[in-house]
């Protein structure tokens, strides 16, 4: 059989480089190689070696056949190194030593004998009794107790002497059993591994690599770990021995000190004892601390020591080493009285302290704390705190944060007292805690101190209160008296108010009560002393009008009213005396609280002449309501329900205005373009006696200036576009203004808002059955224009509106969900008087039901394919966009709108998509068909306008009739009326181009093909039908394609439903907010 491979030693070296091959020599003669084996067949040496670590690693070394000689190849290691390491250097060096052919597999004798010569090679080579193994013993030295200055304990290995005894050698050196160089020795012994470990740590402890050179290490250094080092000792057979060859080392496993105090002929004696796991050490023997961990006591006898040493339970104190040094001490009679009162306290945070039951010892003394209270005025204090000792001759006074390590000290008792103390003072406001020795008292806190601290403080014992010049608090505590003075300010929509507060014929600075009561206190403390609570009802719902008044104002510490908050007249005279308001201001509040509370004290207004129609009660009351606020200046909102005759209203409160004052400017309508046409025929068929002017173009492109235009006109008809464009509008002079369809100016950042509110007008009206469709702030966008006193400050209504209602729909936390009813409801009663809002349901109970119903469309096999494949690939894309939403927004809604076609139709998207089919498609070819068979008519609502032509190619290949209106179509009102007509039974309508201005009360089925997040769009393409004049009941089908992003929009409508629902009924109060980025990632769940 071949033999296995060996090297001469420079090959090895070439191999593994020089400083590795000096560490693989040091393996090898330490016998670290425990086992190794030759595979001949594929050419392997495997083995393990002993390392740093707890388990060993493991080697294999490659070889190659070159004319018959082996040759290295590669090596491979379990150790960090991983490759031609010492690990591998050893393992050849070892191999080459030994000159041991390995085992042939499959030769029993081969097999056993190679077993045994790996287990020799395991063994260290060596003489004595432990077969190689050097034992090593750690040897203690006593510093200084017979006459050192620097008493305490150091140790060192060692190593056994031919004498039976413990010597001094190289080998067993810290530095040597630490790393290994104890191999290059000439004996061939070395200690077990663990016992090197334990060396290493124990070394390591005490210094490590700092300390290499320091033969003898002081134990104190190692700290508490030196204690659980020790104990192992034992169990891993490491001998503690003493310096000389009789000495002895008992290590115990607790050791406590303390204090003897006995009678003595001239006085009194001290003596320090140190009791070992409960046996005292002889009272002759020195003592001494390991450091502030542990104890140690030498008891030295017939030519040998007993060293004896233990640790403490706790850290000792800083000095007891040289005391325990200084053995006994004695006390003069003469100054027993000063060692009881000065020294003995301090002793006893030393150790215990004990009688030997010659005498007795006086109880340990309790300090005082001293509260010291000083008062510069009513409303500054100070208050000082210090600890006082008895001493022999007087009184040692401690300031409280001080002197922690002060012996003389009784931290524990302190700590009880003050513990009393702040317990008794815990409920007044300032005194949660007592941490330093000087505190400040300002204010209310001056007050809380005089009143309830200092007398608390008085009745706990150990503590002694020393107070002088306290104040004389009066409490004012009669019934508030509010006085309010209006004046007009910044021209007649303002009224700054000036109030004036007295309690118990003391007149309460103003300044000082409105920072009081705007920061929520709950009392308030006057220069002089007197002080009143202002937790009152007078003064809490003077608090609210602060806060609401204050919103309005320019500085801080004014008040100014709106015209416009009725709600806030009403705070004004329920809380204060009112003087110096004008009568046409009281009028025109009273009115708008009035109806705010649903009194009938609006006046019944005559019906204009000439009006051709007939108003329902609910009519009469939306002119009236106009009326009323044209003749006050004020503005509003008109939000009746689609369908119940708005724009009639509007009409007939124009006709009259006209006859009351016909030498006013004329009226300016602005609407969408699409129902410009309608204002002119609906003023024809029930004003007839207006002059209403259509202005479809800019003045630039009509040639005819506005002004002549508007000449002789009672109304002028313009579309936002125009409005928006040309300058001439913000230029003229108008009664009035009326924004219908006002939702197109929801917008504050948009022109169209603002031209609105730059247009000169003393009254102004939005027309919408839908103030807000998303966002609070639409609905203040419109209140710019209409009541621009209502709430001036976008930036303040967002912080103290839309913020805390948005909170509450995104936390359940029950102060959150409060502090956003409470923001809803405020906005809810301050806009009530503006807004005037029926619905169908409440004023036209004779309309015929309205059925709805949510078809579900499961998606085709091959649409389903390519919906969620696309779907994937937006989701990704998405939720890396959404980092930055705002930023983002085209691109995330350019996203989301390709998902929603690939909803309905896959190849709106992708013309390859052609075959792929649609269900809803598919759907509508079947049901619209037998509708129509069966006499009824239909509307078909979608977005996209792509879709709604595809529809009408399948109507088509079905032969049923059909009309078409988007935003391209010229004639929109030569199609509605051929509808309106009987033309065809169905009406495909874009929603934006028809969602709006409409009248199809003909129809009576509608249908919805794509859902949308804005629910009130929706609502107003149903109620192109399901309004006044409708006969037939109504039914609503919305197409919902399965597990798609239409099912996600539709969960995220109902909660735009609600937000509208939340505002502006009056029975709702649930929340939502507008699209934002959560809404998105919820779109792209599942």
């Amino acid at each position: 059989m071949p033999a296995p491979p060996r090297l001469e030693p420079l090959v090895v070296g070439g191999i593994v480089g020089a400083t590795t091959f000096r560490r693989a020599q040091g393996y090898q003669r330490a016998g670290l190689v425990r086992s190794w084996r030759w595979d001949p067949d594929e050419l392997v040496l495997r083995a393990t070696v002993e390392g740093s670590t707890s388990r060993p690693y493991t080697c294999r070394i490659w070889f190659a056949l070159d004319g018959g000689r082996y040759a290295f190849e590669d090596s491979a290691c379990t150790c960090p190194v991983g490759v031609d390491c010492k690990h591998v250097g050893a393992v050849l060096l070892e191999v080459g030593a030994h000159g041991v052919t390995g085992p042939d597999d499959g030769d029993t004798d081969d097999g056993w004998r190679g077993r045994l010569a790996a287990l020799s090679r395991s063994v260290p080579a060596g003489g004595g009794t432990e077969g190689g193994v050097l034992p090593v013993a750690l040897r203690f030295r006593l510093d200084g107790a017979f006459g050192d200055t620097s008493p305490g304990l150091s140790v060192r290995p060692v190593a056994p002497a031919r004498d039976g005894g413990w010597k001094v050698a190289p080998e067993v050196a810290w530095d040597a059993l630490a790393r290994g160089l104890y191999a290059f020795a000439d004996t061939r012994a070395t200690p077990l591994p663990e016992v090197r470990r334990w060396f290493a740590d124990l070394g390591a402890v005490l210094g490590g690599a700092q300390a290499s050179r320091e033969a003898w290490r002081p134990l104190a250094r190692g700290g508490r770990a030196v204690w659980p080092l020790l104990a192992e000792a034992a169990d891993l057979r490491i001998p503690l021995v003493g310096h000389g060859a009789r000495d002895e080392v008992r290590l115990s496993r607790d050791a406590s000190v303390r204090w003897e105090v006995g009678a003595a002929d001239d006085g009194v004696h001290l003596t320090p004892r140190i009791a070992f796991d409960g046996l005292d050490a002889p009272a002759t023997s020195p003592l001494g601390c390991v450091g502030d961990t542990g104890f140690y006591a030498a008891d030295a006898a017939d030519g040998r020591t007993v060293l004896h040493l233990g640790p403490a339970a706790r850290r000792t104190a800083d000095g007891l080493a040289d005391l325990l040094a200084a053995g006994p001490l004695s006390v003069p009679a003469d100054d027993v009285a000063e060692l009881y009162a000065d020294h003995l306290p301090a002793l006893r945070r030393l150790a215990r302290v004990v009688t030997d039951g010659s005498l007795d010892l006086p109880a340990p003394p309790r300090p005082v704390l001293v509260a010291t209270a000083r008062f510069a005025s009513p409303q500054e204090a100070e208050l000082t705190w210090a600890w006082e000792y008895p001493r022999a001759d007087g009184v040692r006074t401690v300031p409280l944060g001080g002197g922690v390590h002060d012996a003389a000290r009784d931290l524990d008792v302190e700590t009880e007292i003050r513990d009393k103390a702040v317990a008794a003072v815990r409920s007044v406001p300032g005194c949660a805690d007592f941490d330093t020795d000087r505190q400040q008292w300002r204010g209310l806190d001056a007050l809380d101190l005089a009143h309830d601290a200092l007398p608390a403080l008085a009745a706990v014992p150990d503590v002694r209160l020393e107070a002088s010049d306290v104040p004389h608090y009066l409490h004012l505590d009669g019934e508030p008296r509010v006085v309010v003075d209006g004046a007009p300010s910044g021209g007649s929509d303002w009224l700054d108010l000036g109030l004036s507060v007295t309690v118990a014929g003391k007149e309460i600075p103003f300044a000082r009560l409105f920072t009081a009561l705007a920061r929520g206190r709950k009392r308030l403390l006057l220069v002089d002393g007197s002080w009143l609570r202002l937790d009152q009802p007078v003064l809490n719902r003077l608090r609210d009008l602060i806060d609401d008044a204050s919103d309005l104002a320019d500085r801080p510490g004014e008040l100014r009213m709106s015209r416009y908050d009725a709600d806030l007249w009403r705070t004004v005279e329920d809380v204060a005396d009112v003087s110096g308001v004008d009568d046409r201001w009281r009028r025109t509040l009273d009115g708008l609280r009035a109806f705010a509370a649903g009194q009938e004290e609006v006046a019944a207004t005559p019906l204009p002449a000439g009006l051709h129609a007939e108003l329902r009660p609910y009519q009469r009351q939306a002119f009236e309501w106009l009326t009323f606020l044209w003749r006050h200046d004020l503005g509003g909102i008109l939000a009746d329900d689609m369908g119940l005759g708005k724009t009639l209203e509007a009409l007939t409160f124009l006709a009259h205005a006209r006859a009351e004052r016909p030498d006013a400017p004329p009226f300016l309508v602005v609407a969408p373009a699409s129902v410009v046409a309608n204002w002119v025929l609906e003023a024809a068929r029930f004003t007839p006696g207006l002059t209403v002017v259509a202005a479809a173009s800019t003045s630039a492109k009509r040639r005819t200036a506005l002004v002549d235009l508007a000449a002789g006109a009672d109304v002028v008809v313009t579309s936002y576009a125009v409005h928006r464009l040309d300058p001439a509008y913000t230029t003229l002079a108008w009664s009035g203004l009326l924004l219908d369809e006002a939702q197109f100016a929801k917008n504050p950042r948009t022109r169209a808002n603002r031209v609105a509110r730059a247009t000169d007008a003393p009254f102004k009206l939005a027309i919408t059955g839908t103030p807000l469709e998303n966002d609070l702030t639409e609905l203040w966008a419109i209140l710019a224009v209409v009541a621009p006193g209502l709430y001036p400050s976008l930036a303040r209504f967002r912080l103290e509106t839309v913020r805390p209602v948005a909170a509450a729909a995104a936390d359940d936390d029950p102060a959150v969900v409060a502090a956003g009813n409470r923001a809803l409801g405020r906005l809810k009663r301050r806009i009530r008087p503006l807004m005037l809002r029926r619905t169908k349901e409440q004023v036209a109970p004779e309309l015929p039901e309205r059925t709805e119903q949510v078809l579900r469309v499961p998606l085709t096999a091959d649409h389903r394919k390519v919906y969620d494949t696309h779907l994937q690939r937006e989701r990704q894309r998405l939720l890396g966009l959404l980092e930055d939403f705002e930023a983002n927004r085209v691109a995330i809604f350019r996203s989301l709108t390709t998902l929603r076609r690939l909803a309905l139709d896959a190849s709106l998207v992708d013309d390859a998509y052609a075959r792929t089919g649609s269900a809803k498609l598919d759907l509508l070819a079947e049901q619209l068909p037998e509708i129509a068979a069966e006499g009824h008519r239909v509307l078909v609502f979608s977005q996209f306008t792509s879709f709604l032509r595809r529809v009408a190619e399948r109507l088509d290949a079905a032969g049923l009739d059909h009309a078409y209106l988007d935003g391209s179509t010229r004639h929109r009102a030569d199609v509605i009326a051929g509808f309106k007509a009987g033309d065809a039974p169905v009406f495909l309508i874009s929603l934006k181009a028809g969602g709006f201005g409409l009248n199809l009360t003909e129809a009576d089925y509608v249908y919805l093909l794509d859902p949308w997040w804005n629910p009130q769009a929706e609502a107003q393409a149903v109620d192109r039908t399901h309004r006044i004049g409708q006969t037939r009941p109504v039914v609503v089908t919305r197409l919902v394609a399965a597990d798609t992003i239409e099912e996600k929009v539709m969960a995220l409508a109902a909660r735009k439903a609600a937000l509208f629902d939340a505002v502006v009924d009056d029975d709702a109060g649930t929340f939502a907010g507008a699209l934002a980025a959560e809404d998105v990632r919820g779109l792209l769940d599942g």
